[in-house]
């Protein structure tokens, strides 16, 4: 654990100087390291990504297609141990019930004064795909993440795109959780090129609409790429973990907290935030030592930052915007309303980032790299998209039209003018 104190100069300098800090320890593709991954023109031929297949993931039984039998995901849902299918079933429900409470319920329709109306309806895009990263490590838990609000949207086709193990099987794990979530297309594909594939197809692939999903820094450049060729969800980066901890936290269940952020990899950013130097110091004693205890936490940076109060502690929350935002102190839930930038907000001693991060129900596929600021956890409007509808009658054509010939004329489109005014004739 690579520890760090920050000097408090205001929210917005700390914050600056913290982020700074942290992305200095990720190294991040060029583009062109990742354009040499994509087609060279167009779709994929299939040889090429499993050429690209074999070489990066499938290192130990070379694959020989790219298409995972649909009766594999049921088969390893069946035999999956009954208490994990439990707990994986238990989480899919309370992620389709949070995505669900997010459908717009009417549509919405504007009476204007001038008798014209603007009606306003979402419509499902027709295709959706979803990355889960693998390879050394399975997580069924982005699967259910991303696949249920693509299916609770309403999405007729959801493609998941995974990379093979080794041995170039993909984990049953992962293929159960696609039986659960109801994925109708599975492939053992991984890395930048998954994304190219599902943005531009191949030979066996079909294009989609929408590209949703985490990955690594190769996977977020391929996202940065084909973005408006297809929409995408955000371009998350490394996992990231704030938390403002009192006196009455335990020290060792915020140690667990940061521990258990750092699974995700070194280069994700751990910060401790307090009002008290004595907890500031309790909980670096608790970290660096449960850190020392447990595999795979890595050499994980981790910052402490000594605020005045409580009020300094959310500003420079809101002015970092992490993606995992933990209020472990008195009065969370007052003090939660005062976030706007956080991906997600974790409130009260009880409420750790990892209960979000499978089975909660909210969605852990968050904004990072201070993204907070702009956008919010994947959920079914990624997968949706707006229709506008215009009705005008004749006798809001006639009251409208001499303004939109003004407008239109000052701007250099006087056919735009004339497109109204003809409306007015009889």
């Amino acid at each position: 654990m690579r520890v760090r104190r920050f000097d408090w100069e205001g929210a917005a300098k700390t914050s600056e100087r913290l982020r700074i800090w942290t992305e200095g320890t990720t190294r991040m593709p060029t583009e062109e390291e990742v354009r040499d991954l994509a087609p060279e023109a167009g779709a994929y031929d299939d040889a090429r990504l499993l050429e690209l297949t074999n070489r990066f993931d499938a290192t130990e039984r070379q694959r020989d297609g790219l298409a995972v039998e649909a009766a594999a995901a049921d088969d390893a849902l069946a035999g999956l141990d009954a208490d994990l299918r439990e707990s994986l079933a238990l989480a899919a429900a309370n992620i389709r019930a949070v995505a669900e409470d997010q459908l717009p319920q009417v549509q919405r329709v504007s009476a204007l004064p001038g008798g014209q109306s603007v009606a306003l309806r979402e419509v499902v895009v027709d295709s959706a795909g979803v990355y889960a990263p693998g390879g050394r490590a399975a997580y069924p838990s982005s699967v259910l993440m991303c696949a249920i609000p693509a299916r609770v949207a309403g999405v007729r086709r959801v493609v998941l795109a995974t990379p093979p193990r080794r041995d170039g099987t993909v984990a049953p794990l992962v293929l159960a959780a696609a039986a659960l979530a109801e994925v109708d297309e599975i492939y053992a594909v991984g890395g930048a090129q998954a994304i190219f594939a599902l943005a531009r197809g191949s030979d066996s692939i079909d294009p989609v609409d929408v590209v949703a999903g985490p990955g690594n820094a190769w996977v977020r450049e391929a996202k940065r790429m084909v973005s408006g060729e297809v929409g995408i969800d955000s371009l998350a980066g490394p996992s990231e973990l704030m938390l403002f901890a009192d006196a009455s936290v335990s020290p060792e269940w915020a140690a667990l907290d940061l521990c258990a952020q750092a699974e995700h990899g070194g280069d994700g950013p751990l910060v401790a935030v307090s009002a008290d130097p004595a907890v500031l110091e309790a909980i670096e004693t608790a970290t660096v030592r449960a850190a020392g205890e447990r595999e795979g936490v890595g050499d994980a940076p981790l910052a402490l930052i000594h605020v005045p109060d409580a009020e300094a502690a959310i500003a420079l929350a809101n002015a970092f915007a992490p993606e995992h935002l933990e209020l472990l102190v008195e009065g969370a839930a007052t003090l939660a309303e005062a976030v706007t930038t956080a991906g997600c907000v974790f409130a009260g001693a009880h409420s750790a980032t990892a209960f979000g991060d499978y089975a909660a129900g909210s969605n852990h596929v968050l904004p990072t790299g201070g993204a907070g600021r702009f956008s919010g956890p994947l959920g079914p409007h990624v997968f949706r998209r707006r229709i506008a509808i215009v009705q005008v009658p004749p006798d809001a054509a006639a009251k409208l039209a001499p303004h939109v010939d003004r407008i239109a004329r000052a701007e250099g489109f006087p056919v735009h003018g004339e497109s109204a005014m003809i409306r007015t004739e009889p």
